[in-house]
């Protein structure tokens, strides 16, 4: 029986790289897409996106060579590179110095870098948004109900008169 042993020239291929459980896309440079993306991972542009991308709870960046026009939904978002259009992102919009933003953000929280182009409508949402109604409505409310009736508020100094 013949055994073969290994010399300094034998090529080994290495061992393929673990998956993520989370990967990432990337749309290169030279890609141009128009239409909807939905995922499940994250995503980087780099080249041209027309249309809605839907990433729920992953992170979208826009590079800086990215061109996109899209309505965006994404768990966070950072602009590097040129976005018109709206997002909504579930926690954090990130837009970087080198961004050229046109649109309308919400989110829980917002930064923009020294140097970027910013022409947005902003609405950064609060942890738990709790409808407070103003206190004139509730006492409107109140005084209208039927049955109610007004109760006099007397102070200490006028219960002797």
């Amino acid at each position: 029986m013949l055994k073969r042993t290994r010399s300094e020239n034998d090529v080994i291929d290495p061992a393929p790289s673990p998956v993520s459980a989370t990967g990432k896309t990337i749309i290169g440079k030279q890609v141009a897409i128009e239409g909807g993306i939905q995922g499940s991972e994250d995503l980087v542009i780099e080249g041209t996106v027309r249309g809605s991308i839907e990433l729920e709870k992953f992170h979208l960046t826009v590079g800086p060579k990215g061109k996109v026009e899209a309505e965006i939904r994404a768990g966070n978002v950072t602009v590097s590179g040129r976005l018109k259009g709206n997002i909504k992102a579930l926690d954090r919009v990130d837009i970087t110095k080198d961004a050229d933003f046109n649109g309308e953000i919400k989110a829980k929280r917002i930064s923009v870098e020294d140097g970027a182009y910013l022409k947005a409508v902003i609405e950064v949402e609060r942890e738990s948004q709790k409808k407070v109604e103003p206190v004139g409505k509730a006492i409107d409310s109140f005084a209208s109900a039927p049955g109610k009736e007004p109760i006099p508020l007397v102070s200490e100094g006028d219960k002797g008169k």
